[in-house]
C-alpha cells in the first residue's frame, strides 16, 4: 500500500505530493515550492521519513506546478517525467512568472515522457496514467489501483473542475476527460487534487456542480 504526504506550497496555494511505499522509495509529485523555506519544508519531510525519491512528476505544467521542477531535479538528481504534450506549457513557464511577478529559477526539460496505457513504477508500487486533458495540454493523472487512490493534478476538484481559459484550456476536452475516464473508477477512489481537499469519485459523479455523471454545463 501506498502512503501520502500533501503540502499547499507558492501564492497559489497549490499541492504538492510525496507519495511512498513500504520501500521507502517515493514520488515528488507537482512540486510547487517558491522559497527556500518551502524547499526546506518538503527536504526535511523526506529526510525525517527516510525516504528515497526515484520520480520527478508533473500532472501537468502550469507554473504552479513546476516552480519546483529545478530543486527536485538537483536535489535528488532523478528522472523528471510528463507527458509530451505538456512540454511547449512548461517552456511557456518563465514568461507566466513574469506576468504574476513570481521567482522562479527555470524547470529542466522532461527526461522521460510517459503515455497512457503506461505504468510508472516505484518500489513495489505502481501508477496506471490516465490522459485527460482540457484544463492542460499533456495532462495526466495518476492511478494506483490498490490503495484506490488518484493524483489528479487539476482536472477535477472537490465540487469543482479545472480552469479552462488558459492557453490550451478546452472545456469540451476536460469534460470528457472527467466523465470517460476519471468517473469511469471506482466510486470509492479518493481524489487527490491539485488545490484545496481531496474528494472522491463517487461524490463528484453525484454532486459536481460542473460535471456530473450525466451532465455538464459545457
Amino acid at each position: 500500500m501506498i502512503s501520502l504526504r500533501a503540502f499547499t506550497f507558492n501564492p497559489f496555494s497549490e499541492n504538492t505530493y510525496v507519495v511512498w511505499d513500504g520501500s521507502r522509495k517515493a514520488l515528488i509529485i507537482d512540486p510547487g515550492m517558491s522559497d527556500a523555506s518551502e524547499e526546506r519544508e518538503l527536504s526535511d519531510f523526506i529526510d525525517d521519513e527516510g525516504l528515497t525519491p526515484v520520480w520527478l512528476v508533473n500532472t501537468h505544467a502550469h507554473l504552479d506546478h513546476v516552480l519546483g521542477n529545478d530543486f527536485v531535479k538537483k536535489q535528488y538528481d532523478v528522472p523528471f517525467v510528463a507527458h509530451r504534450k505538456a512540454v511547449d506549457t512548461l517552456r511557456m513557464a518563465s514568461t507566466a512568472a513574469q506576468l504574476y511577478g513570481i521567482p522562479y529559477k527555470g524547470s529542466p526539460e522532461p527526461d522521460q515522457f510517459i503515455e497512457e496505457g503506461e505504468k510508472l513504477h516505484f518500489g513495489k508500487s505502481t501508477f496506471d496514467i490516465l490522459f485527460v486533458p482540457g484544463h492542460a495540454p499533456g495532462h495526466i493523472a495518476l492511478v494506483n489501483h490498490a490503495s484506490k487512490t488518484v493524483i489528479a493534478g487539476d482536472v477535477l476538484f472537490d465540487g469543482s473542475v479545472g480552469r479552462v481559459d488558459l492557453p490550451g484550456g478546452d472545456g469540451a476536452l476536460l469534460r470528457d476527460s472527467i466523465q470517460q475516464k476519471m468517473y469511469a473508477l471506482p466510486d470509492e477512489f479518493t481524489v487527490y487534487c491539485g488545490h484545496g481537499p481531496a474528494t472522491t469519485i463517487g461524490k463528484e459523479k453525484e454532486s459536481n456542480p460542473f460535471v456530473s455523471a450525466t451532465r455538464s454545463v459545457w
